[in-house]
């Protein structure tokens, strides 16, 4: 009886074991910016980051502009920010295109300053071999675009 109470466990354990396995952890859905001037802010992520727009959902009279930034997310546009604060380029969101030396060559055409994490126009390779550079937005918000191929 002992034997079989410890195999009832066993078998419980491991099906509980699974069941938490298949749950899925958060996939990543949307980013939301507050923005200081919503027209510099569309024409930078339309114009410099291609974004294209997607239609607003609420039609409401929250100023809220919606752009596709990747397959399956979306970047949000709050309008209504009063000031444009410095920020740190540790706080930044990450982008990868296919040629990083083409996407360089586009904001050198946009007149889009960019640089390695030292400032450098370069990009950086970290220890992954991934390249990198760093660009903000016009409100400060850093970002980070790699040709990383996950």
């Amino acid at each position: 009886m002992k034997k079989q109470i410890t195999y009832l466990i066993t078998i419980l354990t491991l099906g509980l074991s699974l069941i938490a396995a298949a749950q899925d952890a958060p996939k990543a859905d949307h980013v939301s910016l507050y923005v200081k001037d919503m027209a510099k802010s569309v024409e930078f992520y339309e114009k410099v980051m291609l974004f294209k727009p997607l239609p607003d959902p609420f039609h409401n009279e929250q100023h809220l502009v919606w752009l596709r930034s990747g397959e399956h997310i979306q970047l949000h546009l709050i309008d209504g920010a009063k000031d444009v604060p410095e920020r740190n380029i540790n706080n930044h969101f990450a982008y990868s295109v296919a040629d990083l030396q083409a996407f360089m060559k586009h904001l050198d055409e946009m007149h889009i300053k960019y640089g390695n994490y030292g400032g450098e126009k370069k990009p950086q390779t970290r220890p992954d071999g991934v390249k990198q550079i760093y660009l903000q937005d016009p409100d400060n918000y850093w970002i980070e675009v790699n040709d990383d191929k996950f």
